[in-house]
């Protein structure tokens, strides 16, 4: 042992943890795609593909403007195209190896050498080409490719095919066949494969993202769908919660004013759920309202440094009209609107241009907890949550002893103080309490802190009381003091 005279120093690892984002407003959205239009179709089918632009949207899903065969592609739109935010997180359901129907012959002109089949969904892969005395080779006698219009072009590649038809035969895909049980999926034990909503449980897993924003924009307004995704917000892997975003189904209300019954018949009513009604346009184009208000959360949490603080309600939606599922037009005014907020519901309003209108999650009116009632609210339990769940994970399976204590209660009061500084929360503090760690649990290895915490309110309703002051008026006219 060496002697030891004069002075040293050592080191100890930093106390305070920086915290680790959790993405409060990422898409996590369920439907189907055209993925015929992909370079391998199977690629995308249940799986969560995470997207940060236009340009690897249609790389990787496809993309049609018919958004009732595929509903992903109204997201896709909403979120790069309306609003230009990302990333997203889509799952497509739509599976080529089983839901396609097959053409079996089918004649097709050539001209100039090329043979257009006026057919979506076609599967590259399956067609199969023959002249009238052959069968022909792709890649000596032709080609294949997609148009701008989906549509599949065959160019010949032989000069006595220049003219004159072909047969062909080619599956392609049937969204048709994409029942609700495809969008709720499961689990299939004999493979180890998640299907549809039950995909949720393997974006954290595969990507490392917690998913803030569930939503299945054209299967939402389905009532055994809507329960399922409500379901899948809560607990995810275990761990961590989201807030997702519902239709009403505007085929069958037809009026604002039945929207609440049908919302509380169908149990539309959970405090994680924002529910939208009627649907909307942008021009030709009708989206659901789910579509474009999750876009818009998503949005406004970007602008607020990734903290969903701020509520979506009175924030622009570039919408041109509101309509029913029919495409009739429904102009609702402010007391209309409210009266739907004053059941839970969100919809939009034209008062100095379009504009999302409401606060309160579906529980309202049946609770009126502040943490359970107000979006933004509710949001914020879960991201404050998932937060700090994401940041002390690495400190499981540590030492139970005061310095691990010290440095999640130091970490968290500093974490809070930041937020409470840039207005983002009105306060937080964190305590570790000897009534609630009893001996017995800490030879279990289980401790328990108490966090209280505080975020404002949205201002959903402001006051001005107007007074006529004759004094004003006298002193205006004589010059009095």
């Amino acid at each position: 042992m060496s002697y030891n005279h004069g002075i040293n120093i050592q080191e100890n690892a930093t106390s305070i943890i920086p915290p680790i984002q959790s993405d409060a407003g990422v898409q996590v959205i369920v439907g189907t795609a055209p993925v015929n239009l992909t370079e391998n179709p199977s690629a995308a089918v249940n799986k969560p593909v995470i997207i940060y632009n236009w340009k690897e949207a249609v790389e990787k899903m496809g993309y049609d403007d018919d958004w009732e065969k595929f509903t992903l592609c109204q997201s896709m739109d909403a979120s790069f195209r309306v609003f230009n935010i990302a990333p997203i997180i889509l799952i497509n359901v739509l599976d080529p190896s089983r839901h396609f129907t097959e053409v079996p012959d089918a004649s097709v002109s050539i001209v100039n050498s090329e043979a257009l089949i006026k057919e979506k969904g076609i599967l590259l892969k399956t067609i199969t080409v023959k002249s009238a005395s052959e069968d022909l080779v792709f890649g000596s006698d032709y080609l294949t490719g997609f148009d701008r219009d989906g549509y599949v072009a065959i160019t010949m590649l032989r000069e006595n095919l220049s003219t004159g038809s072909i047969t062909v035969s080619y599956k392609k895909i049937d969204s048709s066949m994409v029942t609700e049980n495809d969008i709720i999926g499961g689990y299939d034990i004999s493979s180890g494969t998640y299907e549809g909503l039950e995909v949720i449980n393997q974006v954290y897993p595969m990507l490392n993202i917690v998913p803030g924003l569930i939503l299945a924009p054209g299967w939402s307004h389905k009532p055994v769908i809507g329960a399922v995704i409500d379901a899948k917000t809560r607990s995810i892997n275990s761990s961590f919660n989201a807030h997702n975003v519902l239709d009403i189904d505007s085929s069958e209300v037809k009026s604002y004013q039945d929207a609440p019954s049908w919302k509380s018949e169908n149990s539309y009513t959970s405090k994680d759920s924002t529910v939208c009604f009627p649907k909307a346009k942008i021009g030709d184009k009708t989206y659901w309202l789910s579509a474009l208000t999750a876009a818009l959360m998503a949005f406004t949490d970007a602008q607020n440094d990734d903290v969903p603080f701020v509520s979506p309600s009175n924030k622009r939606l570039p919408i041109t009209g509101t309509v029913l599922a029919d495409g009739t037009s429904l102009y609702l005014d402010q007391p209309q609107g409210n009266f739907l907020n004053g059941s839970g519901i969100v919809t939009a309003i034209n008062i100095n241009g379009w504009r999302l209108w409401g606060n309160n999650t579906a529980a309202y009116p049946s609770t009126s907890d502040v943490k359970d009632r107000f979006i933004p609210i509710r949001r914020m339990f879960n991201w404050w949550g998932n937060t700090f769940i994401q940041t002390y994970f690495n400190k499981v399976d540590d030492p139970t002893n005061f310095r691990l204590i010290e440095s999640i209660v130091d970490s968290e009061n500093i974490r809070a103080n930041g937020f409470k500084a840039r207005g983002q929360i009105a306060g937080a503090v964190i305590e570790f309490r000897q009534e609630d760690n009893p001996v017995t649990d800490l030879l279990n290895g289980r401790i328990q802190f108490i966090q209280k915490v505080a975020f404002f309110t949205p201002a959903e309703y402001i006051v001005n009381v107007l007074e006529f002051d004759p004094t004003i008026l006298t002193n205006a006219l004589f010059g009095g003091e």
